[in-house]
């Protein structure tokens, strides 16, 4: 199995599940046990000091977006970073990008002290054993190293774009049928 693991998960045009239509999602984990990701281009209608003054940290003013992160526990927030700060509950997911899921890191940016490029998600893309791999094969997805730029820097609207572009063709003159040798 080759594990996917700092990878960009984009939907391929066909994709017509609500949840993932025209997305890109970073993948956090994959094993044999299944896949785990964040959609990182679905701003929701909230922003960062919201969920900030509901939590009484302060940081009211932090104008930064929500991503809706997936499907599942919606209700939990995922915290997509550069590798700065010891945190709680944190997994390095490479030398540059860090997932990190407890409050400390959301206090940390309420008082503009936490790590310099992040992108706050509630709730996360999951696949079961299996899964993953067959929606691949049946062509529901590409697949591409993650870009640090686009995940922390580019702006929502241009991050499918951008990571098509980190394949070198262009979209439309893929064939949406899954050929097998």
């Amino acid at each position: 199995m080759i594990s996917l693991r700092n990878h960009f998960l984009i939907a391929m045009p066909k994709m017509k599940d609500p949840n993932f239509e025209g997305s890109v999602t970073y993948i956090c984990d994959h094993n044999e046990h299944g896949a785990m990701g964040i959609v990182i281009n679905r701003p929701m209608d909230m922003r960062l000091g919201e969920i900030l003054a509901q939590l009484d940290f302060g940081g009211e003013d932090i104008n930064s977006p929500i991503y809706a992160g997936g499907p599942v526990q919606m209700e939990r927030g995922f915290v997509l970073h550069s590798p700065q700060g010891e945190w709680q509950s944190s997994l390095a997911i490479s030398d540059g990008i860090c997932l990190t899921t407890s409050r400390d890191i959301l206090e940390a940016l309420a008082a503009d002290e936490g790590p310099e490029h992040n992108l706050v998600a509630l709730g996360y893309a999951g696949w079961g054993e299996g899964q993953l791999e067959q929606e691949i094969a049946e062509n529901c997805w590409l697949t591409c190293v993650a870009d640090e730029h686009i995940l922390f820097s580019a702006p929502h609207e241009q991050k499918f774009d951008s990571a098509i572009s980190l394949l070198g063709f262009d979209l439309s003159q893929l064939s949406d049928q899954a050929g097998h040798a």
